[in-house]
């Protein structure tokens, strides 16, 4: 595997970072407010990334997959802060059978990470959690010039006019009521499949 030859200062620019693990810049300075990516930053603001620490996540890369990594053509992302919930996502997946790799994330921010990390297909998401609510992940989302938009599906408790209360959503993002309507996700999810063999 060619490796990047470390920078004479030992750190790292986020873009320079972003280019060797694959990421947009976004993602690595959402990787550096979660704490996955150690970083200072310069007097100008600018942050810099110890090269051990890429060094690192490209060695963990290595070891799981045993090759170069490579992104999943179907690849489903949850954002539900729900346990009860995310674990019916997860058993009504694996009972589908269907060849899709799923993600899980239990709030917006994590959320955002994910999507940065595994650009996923599609993006399944309750509105109201803690923290980072869907409302700002999926706005970020839609404005990202870096992050690929992936379809985006809302599930939530709140109604029209709650929703409307909260901003609204981006034109085109369905809306579902809870519960999850597992139903009608199904052929969405097969539909995604079908046009990634075509």
């Amino acid at each position: 595997m060619n490796r990047p030859k470390p920078p004479s200062s030992g750190f790292y620019t986020s873009r320079e970072a972003a280019k060797i693990l694959g990421v947009s810049t976004t993602t690595i300075q959402l990787w550096v407010e979660s704490g996955v990516l150690p970083a200072w930053k310069t007097a100008g603001g600018h942050r810099r990334i110890p090269s051990d620490a890429v060094e690192t996540i490209l060695n963990k890369r290595h070891a799981t997959t045993g090759k170069e990594p490579v992104k999943h053509v179907n690849s489903v992302l949850i954002v539900e802060d729900e346990p009860v919930q995310r674990e019916i996502y997860r058993l009504k997946f694996e009972e589908w059978g269907l060849p899709v790799e799923l993600y899980l994330a239990k709030d917006g921010f994590e959320g955002l990470v994910m999507a940065g990390k595994y650009s996923p297909d599609l993006i399944i998401s309750d509105l109201s959690m803690p923290g980072m609510d869907g409302f700002e992940m999926i706005k970020r989302l839609v404005e990202s010039t870096e992050l690929r938009a992936p379809l985006i599906i809302v599930v939530t408790g709140l109604n029209a006019l709650e929703i409307e209360a909260f901003g609204g959503l981006p034109e085109g993002v369905p809306v579902y009521s809870k519960p999850v309507p597992l139903g009608a996700l199904k052929p969405i999810v097969e539909k995604i499949i079908q046009a990634s063999a075509s």
